[in-house]
């Protein structure tokens, strides 16, 4: 099988599906390959995301994710990556089913897997006992259209600051596509109009009406998220499970 998505986010963590989501709210077709195997799924429970006083379950926190890039416009494919190549049409992206996806723009955002990306000339790697791609601090790597996002390119092992780099990740592709981009904002009718502008690109304003039926729509949304126990247990690290 064989697919073309104008970005290829490769792992479905918090980081790589924060990255989908901006590519994909703002007209980039963006397909996120994951084989399930999110880190975050080990952790008992998620204490240091902004927003959520009194933590939250990482498995449910990671869903939500899942269901916003979703919602944004992402479409998902199970499979594991086994090679990137580049050539002067584009990214070929290969599974180890293999499955293939041209790409313009990759995103990698695994957690330490860097075999995927080493056939490529420009891609540079760092050895600190796990080994990082090599990319600036806005994820950029030494081969255009291909980034890094999140603890693959070597940011603090903390699910805010992976969630950050990704949003970085997705904005920095966005600012360095051919389409215009301002932020990706909502504001209140007449922010921008009613001070004789236009709407800056990535942004929208909405009126009254709008916004309540937006924020009743996110209220319901929680409700039901938060509304039972998340039903899966933090799976345990494979050393654990070895010793079983």
């Amino acid at each position: 099988m064989t697919e073309t998505t104008d970005v290829c986010i490769v792992g479905g963590g918090v980081a790589g599906l924060t990255a989908g989501t901006f590519t994909a709210r703002h007209g980039l077709e963006t397909t996120v390959l994951s084989d399930g195997e999110s880190l975050l799924r080990r952790n008992g429970h998620l204490e240091n995301v902004p927003g959520f006083p009194a933590g939250v379950n990482s498995r449910l926190f990671l869903d939500m994710l899942a269901d916003q890039a979703e919602r944004a416009g992402c479409a998902f494919r199970e499979g594991e990556v086994i090679e990137v190549s580049v050539d002067e049409e584009g990214f070929a992206v290969e599974t180890a089913a293999g499955e293939q996806f041209w790409a313009d723009y990759v995103v990698a955002a695994t957690k330490n897997e860097v075999d995927y990306l080493r056939g490529i000339d420009g891609v540079g790697f760092v050895d600190r006992g796990k080994t990082y791609v090599d990319t600036d601090e806005r994820g950029r790597t030494g081969v255009d259209g291909l980034y890094a996002a999140g603890r693959l390119a070597e940011k603090p092992h903390q699910t805010a600051v992976c969630a950050g780099h990704g949003a970085e990740v997705g904005v920095t592709l966005l600012e360095e596509d051919d389409r215009p981009f301002y932020h990706d904002w909502v504001a209140p009718e007449g922010y921008f109009t009613g001070r004789g502008r236009d709407v800056p690109p990535g942004c929208e304003e909405i009126d009254d009406e709008e916004r309540r039926e937006r924020e009743h729509e996110s209220m319901d949304a929680m409700r039901t998220y938060f509304e039972e126990p998340h039903p899966d247990a933090p799976t345990q690290h494979p050393s654990v499970a070895d010793e079983d």
